[in-house]
């Protein structure tokens, strides 16, 4: 590391983060205004820090719309998107599967697989784990 450089998990201020991507400090407070996602902290005065999430986030956003041809809209769908996949799935357990018999089972076809055979796959499989 040269002198006047930041360590990679050090704090930036908006100066600082304009600077490293090449876009004026008010594009930076605008996407700030865009993207709920991008949220530096603010101290006395107002003053900016970028947490490393943060410069990652907008390093992403400013290749998204600048390089990838993305617009606001464009990357705020992406942005959702994708929090929306990280989130955590709902642990709901599955339903119990009813018993179900072959002589009350019509001799039906499911994806071209008997029904019946079906039922004792599910069986065995119940079995299986159980055990």
């Amino acid at each position: 590391m040269t002198t006047g450089e930041k360590a990679p998990g050090a704090f930036r201020t908006i100066g600082e983060l304009s600077s490293e991507l090449g876009v004026a400090q008010h594009i930076l407070r605008y996407w700030e205004t865009k993207f709920p996602q991008l949220r530096p902290l603010q101290r006395a005065g107002n003053r900016r820090y970028y947490r490393p999430a943060d410069v990652a986030l907008a390093r992403r956003i400013h290749g998204l719309l600048n390089s990838q041809g993305y617009t606001v809209r464009g990357v705020q769908q992406l942005l959702q998107a994708k929090s929306a996949d990280d989130a955590p799935a709902p642990s709901v357990a599955p339903a119990p599967l009813a018993p179900v018999t072959l002589g009350t089972v019509p001799a039906a076809v499911e994806n071209g697989i008997p029904v019946g055979r079906l039922i004792e796959l599910r069986d065995r499989l119940a079995a299986a784990l159980t055990e």
